[in-house]
């Protein structure tokens, strides 16, 4: 099968999921044409299945903003057009499905049918989409869409419920590769950073304030008054100006290091003890499962898709949007000697049930079924 697929190029959990389940789909003799405006850093290895299509936006005076989704939409006619695309999969609803449709009904006029899968993310549907400058646009891109999947439960309901859609939802899961995510030897990294033996705490996000990362500070700074312990925050965004004075205010900046955004996310990962994810709201959790694959437990907040991946008392715990103290006391619990060794043999069980060759069939059955549905449409 030759699949298009369609995504922004960045650390987020979109572009990361699409990355992976495009190199996955590649292992497993597909064809896999990214379009998108730059390459996604995770696109790091040469496989003969896998090409990029770089979106070229043209910079006029005349235009204040630049139309990305008209030259999106054109690259996909290209793409479909000379590499004998099948279908094509965008990842994240704004602005990607309303110009997968637009490429669709261009090839469609030129008598030929490619249908489109679209996979809602979150963000997508719980903040950006539900402003009335896209909702419209979103409700239609998605009811218009040949084939829709949703990362959680949760986020399907959310879509049902905030938009006018009358289509049905796959819910399929988001997926981590153990082959890379895992517990490495890492011990000369951790003696760097805790070289007397402190519990290490981690989180990572793109800093933005629906993260909350000022809530696993101060959960942070409770917990290292009461056990040794360092802190990394993993990650860049506007928030983080704001953490760092946060940091200096509390006086535990020696405790806690800013790495900055990292590709190799795992190498922290796999000497961490706990880690942190207090969000406002998350579709799923994708930073929280690569932790918890890694043999690292999860204290998170009960938000969005997170309770259909922590399991509460088992791969950590789970406490309401905000509740600080409770994720203090959740946190000492979890990472006593007495208690940690279980809770991270159950974060790796659990990650396991998440595991890419696990949920890739589910995407390669959804691609089949939309095909064979879409076949009656061709003219």
């Amino acid at each position: 099968m030759k699949i298009g697929i369609v995504c922004y190029p960045t650390f987020g959990g979109s572009g990361v999921v699409a990355t992976e389940l495009g190199k996955g789909l590649a292992k497993n003799g597909h064809q896999i044409h990214f379009i998108t405006y730059q390459q996604p850093p995770r696109l790091d290895f040469f496989n003969e299945n896998v090409f990029y299509h770089e979106v070229n936006i043209p910079s006029y005076p005349l235009f204040q903003y630049a139309p990305y989704e008209s030259a999106l939409a054109s690259e996909m006619v290209n793409v479909v057009t000379n590499e004998n695309v099948d279908l094509l999969h965008v990842h994240y609803a704004i602005p990607h499905a309303s110009a997968a449709y637009m490429a669709k009904m261009i090839l469609r006029s030129q008598g030929r049918y490619v249908p489109v899968v679209t996979t809602l993310h979150g963000t997508d549907i719980t903040l950006v989409g539900k402003d009335a400058s896209y909702e419209p646009v979103v409700t239609f891109s998605i009811n218009e869409s040949d084939g829709v999947t949703s990362v959680s439960e949760n986020l399907r309901q959310d879509t049902y419920k905030h938009f006018n859609v009358h289509r049905d939802i796959e819910v399929i899961p988001n997926f981590v590769d153990l082959s890379r995510f895992n517990r490495q030897q890492k011990e000369h990294f951790k003696k760097a950073i805790c070289p007397n033996g402190e519990k290490l705490i981690v989180h990572t996000s793109n800093f933005r304030r629906v993260k909350r990362i000022d809530d696993a500070v101060m959960t942070f700074y409770h917990v290292q008054a009461q056990m040794p312990a360092k802190l990394l925050l993993v990650g860049d965004g506007p928030e983080r100006a704001r953490i760092e004075r946060l940091v200096r205010d509390l006086g535990i900046y020696e405790q806690v290091r800013f790495l900055g955004k990292l590709d190799a996310v795992e190498e922290v990962l796999s000497v961490a003890d706990l880690f942190l994810m207090p969000s406002e709201n998350e579709s799923f959790g994708l930073a929280a499962l690569e932790a918890m694959a890694c043999e690292v437990p999860l204290i998170s907040s009960n938000a969005g898709g997170l309770p259909e991946l922590n399991v509460q008392g088992v791969t950590g715990f789970m406490s309401p949007v905000g509740d600080v103290d409770d994720m203090v006391k959740n946190a000492l619990y979890v990472l006593d000697d007495a208690h940690l060794p279980t809770f991270k043999e159950n974060a790796l069980t659990r990650a396991k049930e998440f595991e890419l060759s696990r949920i890739l069939p589910l995407y390669e059955a959804h691609y089949e079924r939309v095909l064979q549905e879409a076949k009656p449409l061709v003219s």
